[in-house]
């Protein structure tokens, strides 16, 4: 059935633009478990909050009081409520990571009645709170709730309905002027929602068939494009799973990998040509497996390899144990940024992608079409990653990773905005032969053609690819493009 989507053309595409970052309060009211209620309301008279952050003791978010549950408490345990710590009284706290749009947050608050929703960073720790109050910066709240759909979903007919509605919300998006970057952000937010939940109902169709609960800690990781927020309209899986187990407890993750990727196969997540997904044993091992594999690919590099090594970088964590992930995340950026031959080998490769640029600048095509992804994308991508696993920078985004790259002095100021213009010309054309491509009835690809342009548009495109030429001839220790 094909999905409503006339919500979508009313769409205010204000929380589509903005993270959670953008609105949220920071820093946020937190005090310890030990803390009283009399306490707690004491701080939030004096700096106006109308929750508290209850902290574990190494930081860790590990509850929330509302000013509406300090009225509940007090109305059933009248002043001696006052005398209860808040490690006894806090509710489990909902909370979204920082760099979420805020419709997701929109959408959650809606679907559980919520109104304190804590924001935490990559590592957990709360850095802020988003409350109605915030929501009010909104022009409008008439917005397509993908998100809510994807966290009440129970099958991958469920799923496949918000895969149907990305489209729409992209040209939605795109006839608001919204940066394509930014329209690819909330395409990647999407497809990470729908691989957690995909784990979710994979876990719990598991515990019906009689598998039980997971046999050790584990981190599933989305990888390539979605990991870094770059994903279009034509996207693939690109998954991972790392446990703390031995080798027993390989057949509940093999089960588990290949259950969530023939429900996000069905669900229009299709599966990976190269197998970069759990199913497949060379993606889900232990931590220490992983370190091993890590070791070799970095001080062993092997060109053939490469182009799924790689992606393996551009890891986000989506469900699991985070501590887990982000153990294994810090052991690979630090192997990476001692393996100088890795990071060679990684820009020998980009230079092996070529340009289409002929002579005087002419865009060479063929059957009127360029691969605007290997001619464009992977080279920005590619170079990006290079360098900053080089300088030890831990961002994933290729536009975070330039600006980390030009704050610690490997790239030039006045080469930033040029790097960001040709990334952002190549994502828009792509995204929007995309769109037209899709409207004629077509499978969107990241083959675009140019002669279909504008002039202006063939200029820019032009410009673009000029520059991420460049990018193969910098191989000094300040990248001059």
């Amino acid at each position: 059935m094909t999905p409503d989507l006339a919500p979508a053309s009313r769409l205010d595409s204000y929380p589509y633009r903005h993270r959670l970052a953008d609105v949220m309060a920071r820093p946020p009211l937190t005090t310890p478990a030990e803390t009283t209620l009399a306490r707690a309301c004491g701080l939030m008279t004096e700096t106006g909050a109308s929750s508290v952050l209850v902290l574990e003791e190494g930081g860790a978010l590990a509850g929330i009081v509302t000013d509406s549950d300090v009225v509940a408490l007090i109305a059933r345990h009248g002043a001696a409520a006052l005398s209860f710590p808040l490690g006894e009284i806090m509710e489990t706290p909902n909370s979204l990571d920082s760099d979420c749009f805020l419709y997701m947050a929109l959408a959650r608050m809606a679907r559980l009645g919520i109104r304190h929703l804590a924001v935490i960073d990559a590592a957990g720790a709360p850095v802020g709170v988003i409350t109605p109050r915030h929501l009010l910066k909104m022009r409008s709240q008439q917005a397509v709730m993908i998100g809510d759909d994807v966290a009440q979903a129970r099958s991958a007919a469920d799923l496949a309905r918000a895969r149907a509605a990305l489209p729409q919300l992209a040209a939605n998006l795109r006839r608001e002027d919204v940066a394509a970057l930014t329209v690819a952000g909330v395409i990647s937010g999407v497809v990470r929602d729908m691989t957690r939940r995909g784990a979710e109902i994979a876990e719990e169709q598991m515990a019906v068939d009689g598998w039980g609960p997971a046999p050790a800690r584990y981190a599933l990781l989305v990888l390539g494009s979605a990991g870094r927020g770059e994903s279009l309209l034509a996207f693939d899986q690109d998954n991972a799973l790392v446990h703390d187990g031995d080798q027993a407890a390989d057949p509940w993750f093999a089960e588990f990998g290949r259950r969530l990727n023939e429900l996000l196969d069905q669900a229009g997540i299709h599966l990976c040509k190269g197998e970069v997904m759990v199913r497949n044993p060379l993606w889900r091992r232990s931590l220490e497996g992983w370190r091993d594999e890590v070791k070799g690919w970095v001080f062993q590099p092997q060109m053939e390899t490469l182009l799924k090594v790689d992606i393996f970088f551009d890891m986000v964590f989506i469900h699991g144990d985070r501590a887990l992930a982000a153990r294994l995340r810090l052991d690979a950026l630090e192997m990476a940024a001692r393996a100088p031959f890795f990071q060679q080998l990684m820009e020998q490769n980009i230079a092996r992608l070529g340009s289409p640029l002929g002579l005087f600048g002419r865009l060479v095509t063929k059957q009127g079409r360029l691969d605007a992804k290997k001619f464009g994308l992977l080279p920005l991508v590619s170079t990006a990653r290079a360098r900053a696993l080089g300088a030890g920078v831990a961002a994933v985004s290729t536009k975070a990773r330039f600006a980390a790259l030009a704050a610690a002095g490997k790239l030039h100021e006045e080469d930033l905005a040029g790097l960001r213009a040709a990334h952002e010309a190549i994502l828009s054309i792509i995204l929007d032969q995309q769109l037209r491509d899709i409207a004629a009835g077509h499978e969107p690809s990241t083959r675009i053609a140019p002669a279909a342009l504008p002039r202006a548009e063939r200029n820019r495109l032009r410009r673009a690819f000029q520059r991420i030429r460049l990018l193969s001839e910098a191989q000094g220790t300040v990248m001059r493009v």
